[in-house]
């Protein structure tokens, strides 16, 4: 089953924008800088070999470059392990890319295979160790045998390796997700977030705005966040941005899955249905924080309760003597 870093990361390399920004920010190649986007075309990357055994590397694009309809295949393989291997896998790969496009009949008229670029975009902890050519995986081979071994390199993308200052001189969207994965949660609300949430305001684009959610959802769940939480446009009213500080505050030590993310959440315009998950996610939170577990009637209610309710709960969970009083089960007094 796919990892949530793997998952996350399919979601944002479907656009061809992201795609551009990594091989023009973050590799050292400038044929694509000038390249226009609607020259990049996804590419379906599930391959069939002679066994017909499936295979499917993580995302495949082509890119045409100049008049003459000369197509760079950029095969990308996200990896958030070791892989010793790499450089015979990124091997099957290109073979089983040169075999589709023989195969499906998608060769240039002069019918030769068209140049690969191959990727690999690690966001491991561990330094990357697994050689990057496939010449160092193999034994020795006697003179005569060597011309005959087979070759194969890769360019790797270790994200953890970044330098920071590097990153924050960087104003494209990937170089702010990148620092939204690396930094901490401080960081994140005092200068990521409000960058990344500027680059939304100047440049809307609704589909990879759902990305970034989705991006973002993926992580906050690979740090142990179980909530998911929708990235809207941004209510920008005195009255929201001074309760977001509230929040912000109320949830500083709970860390960035748990505190950050969820406060963004109650800050969000979006659809009312949206604004409704929010607050209940930011109310179990601040119960769980002051009373602990909750019992099952409390989810029940929080999951079945409206907006105004859940507002109301909210207000009282702050200064609240126990669940009854925020619920506004506790007997009248006499």
């Amino acid at each position: 089953m796919p990892a949530y870093h793997d998952l996350g990361y399919r979601s944002l390399f479907a656009h061809p924008e992201l795609v551009r920004e990594l091989v023009t920010q973050f590799t050292p190649f400038t044929l694509f800088d000038d390249v226009a986007l609607s020259c990049f075309e996804p590419v379906d990357p599930v391959y069939v070999g002679e066994g017909l055994a499936a295979r499917q590397n993580d995302i495949v694009w082509r890119v045409r470059i100049g008049e003459q309809f000369l197509y760079v295949y950029i095969l990308l393989e996200f990896q958030s392990g070791v892989d010793r291997w790499m450089a015979l896998r990124m091997q099957n790969y290109v073979g089983l890319l040169c075999q589709s496009l023989v195969r499906q009949h998608q060769l240039p008229p002069s019918l030769l295979l068209p140049p690969v670029l191959p990727l690999v975009f690690y966001n491991g902890v561990p330094r990357w160790s697994a050689s990057k050519e496939l010449a160092a995986l193999l034994m020795d081979a006697p003179a005569e045998l060597a011309p005959f071994q087979p070759s194969q390199r890769y360019v790797l993308i270790d994200q953890q390796r970044m330098e920071p200052a590097v990153l924050a001189a960087n104003t494209t969207l990937l170089a702010l997700l990148f620092r939204m994965e690396l930094s901490s949660a401080s960081e994140v609300k005092d200068m990521v977030l409000p960058a990344l949430l500027t680059w939304f305001n100047d440049t809307p684009q609704e589909s990879l705005r759902v990305s970034v959610a989705q991006w973002i959802n993926h992580l906050a769940q690979r740090r142990g966040n179980p909530d998911s939480f929708a990235f809207g446009s941004v209510e920008k009213g005195a009255d929201m941005g001074r309760q977001f500080e509230t929040w912000a505050e109320e949830f500083e030590d709970i860390g960035f899955q748990k505190g950050l993310a969820l406060a963004e959440k109650a800050r969000m315009e979006g659809a009312a249905e949206g604004k409704v998950s929010a607050l209940r996610s930011v109310l179990r939170t601040l119960l769980h924080k002051r009373f602990g577990d909750l019992p099952q009637t409390a989810t029940q209610r929080i999951g079945q309760a409206t907006q105004a309710e859940l507002e109301q709960w909210v207000e009282r969970s702050l200064d609240a003597s126990g669940l009854a009083a925020v619920f506004g089960d506790d007997p009248a007094p006499a």
